[in-house]
């Protein structure tokens, strides 16, 4: 996750992913969904105070952008409403695609104002706009590899009305945005919750985190920690809708609703379930071989499945039977404690859409 400083005027925030010593909750404004997470820490170990998810109007928001604001915002003051929660602060994080992210390498040693005029040199070749326009911040990620005199630094970078637009969101349902963090980096903080559950804690190992959202399959494989392949598809749940709708002359709501509680006909399984589970398990095949003609590596270790869709019962089979990749649904809660209003098997169901929601709520503990 980065933490470096911010070089640039912020406006509305101190820093792009600077963390805060404050109380937040965690908060992951999706295409189809907000989610909300508020944690908190008990004797060194985390405890899930509450949590909430409210479905967005259709077209809220498109490709991670904010197209209705006052439609968000009034989702995100409802979702605060039902969450119950007395924090007003928020985390929030920018979609990948709003966010252009760069490993460089720079010499080691270097004082902290020096390291800042050379990552904004390095930004204006990576950047397609003027540093006027984007927000920068970056990250000294640890000594390169194959050059002991240097360090890696990741640069990120995103337009200023992505972040002004979640802002205002924030702002227009009574709420607070106290850190923005990106995607891929909330949800790679909820995966060290889980990466114990692996051999030897994954290490050495490539992990595919492949989170299946409404309309688009994120692809991150992970080795020791370190991202070292992304990939988007266009696939997700909303697929899964369309073909109820199709199939039973449903409106798109009517589906969502059938979808989530049941009561479709018998049939539902065999002749639409079942052909998109099967569908989905050779998008996933499909994104490892994209992995292994992309990089040095001909090997997945693991799959791990987030996102809607991997709470359909059955799918982490679906998929291990495609791929012959170990494959496991992500519950980023697993060994924590639950406060008395959280209902286990409800937060077990749910717990694969929240990777990133956790992942924010967790910037409550960052110490840096």
């Amino acid at each position: 996750m980065l933490k470096g400083k911010f070089s640039f005027d912020f406006k509305a925030l101190e820093a792009l992913f600077k963390p805060r010593a404050v109380a937040i909750i965690g908060t992951d404004i999706s295409s189809s969904s907000i989610k909300m997470v508020e944690l908190s820490e008990v004797k060194g170990a985390f405890r899930v105070e509450r949590y909430a998810i409210e479905p967005l109007a259709r077209d809220s928001v498109v490709d991670g952008n904010i197209n209705n604001l006052d439609a968000v915002s009034e989702t995100l003051r409802r979702c605060h409403k039902r969450m119950g929660s007395k924090l007003k602060n928020l985390a929030m994080a920018l979609p990948n695609a709003a966010v252009i992210s760069k490993k460089i390498l720079v010499p080691a040693g270097q004082r902290e104002e020096d390291l800042e005029l050379q990552v904004e040199t390095e930004a204006n070749q990576y950047i397609p706009f003027s540093l006027d326009e984007v927000n920068l911040d970056f990250q000294v990620v640890g000594p390169a590899p194959n050059s002991p005199e240097d360090v890696e630094v990741m640069i990120a970078a995103s337009r200023k009305d992505k972040i002004e637009d979640r802002v205002a969101v924030a702002e227009a349902a009574g709420l607070k945005t106290m850190v923005m963090d990106v995607d891929i980096f909330a949800s790679q903080s909820a995966f060290e919750l889980i990466e114990s559950q692996f051999p030897d804690n994954g290490k050495d190992q490539n992990i595919a985190i492949v989170e299946i959202g409404s309309t688009m399959m994120n692809v991150n494989v992970l080795r020791n920690g370190q991202s070292i392949y992304l990939r988007e598809q266009p696939f997700g749940g909303h697929q899964l809708t369309q073909e109820i709708q199709n199939k039973y002359g449903l409106s798109q709501e009517e589906a969502e609703a059938a979808k989530r509680v049941g009561g479709l006909p018998d049939d539902y399984e065999t002749e639409v379930l079942h052909p998109f589970m099967d569908m989905l398990a050779l998008e996933v095949a499909r994104a490892l071989q994209f992995f292994f003609t992309s990089t040095q590596f001909n090997q997945v270790d693991h799959i791990l499945l987030a996102g809607g869709c991997a709470a359909i019962p059955g799918i982490a089979e679906s998929v291990f039977k495609r791929t012959q990749v170990n494959t496991v649904v992500a519950n980023p809660f697993a060994n924590m404690e639950l406060s008395p209003v959280i209902r286990p098997k409800i937060l077990l169901q749910d717990a694969p859409s929240l990777m990133v929601a956790c992942g924010l709520a967790m910037r409550r503990f960052d110490p840096s």
